[in-house]
């Protein structure tokens, strides 16, 4: 992995954009459609930042916006039997702490895990 691989310079560097789906994530709870803009963005800059430390972040943040909307979904659909109410508080918690903690990683210039080559 070459750390110092400068991907797509230019206005919106690899670290701007990294943060902006970051931020349209955390938004996604006041405007949802921020979330799916956040993910195209992902999965259409995602080869440009392969074998950069921003790539796990990519990763990371493509994850979350699946993972969540699983547990969303399966949430949603189980709130007649009141379970359904848990399910969605623990996917926002967990959201909320994968926004967090990736994106406080990616200020300290942390990759979130070993960056791989194999497709999402």
């Amino acid at each position: 992995m070459d750390e110092h691989k400068q991907a797509f310079p230019g206005p919106l560097s690899a670290q701007n954009l990294t943060q902006l789906v970051y931020l349209l994530q955390a938004l996604g709870f006041l405007i949802g459609i921020t979330w799916l803009v956040a993910v195209v963005i992902n999965y259409v800059k995602l080869d440009d930042v392969r074998g950069t430390w921003m790539e796990s972040h990519f990763r990371w943040q493509i994850r979350t916006f699946w993972f969540g909307l699983l547990w969303g979904v399966l949430g949603a659909i189980t709130l007649i039997v009141v379970i359904g109410m848990a399910i969605l508080i623990a996917d926002a918690v967990w959201v909320i702490y994968r926004i967090v903690k990736g994106w406080l990683d990616f200020n300290a210039r942390k990759p979130m895990y070993a960056v791989q080559s194999a497709s999402v």
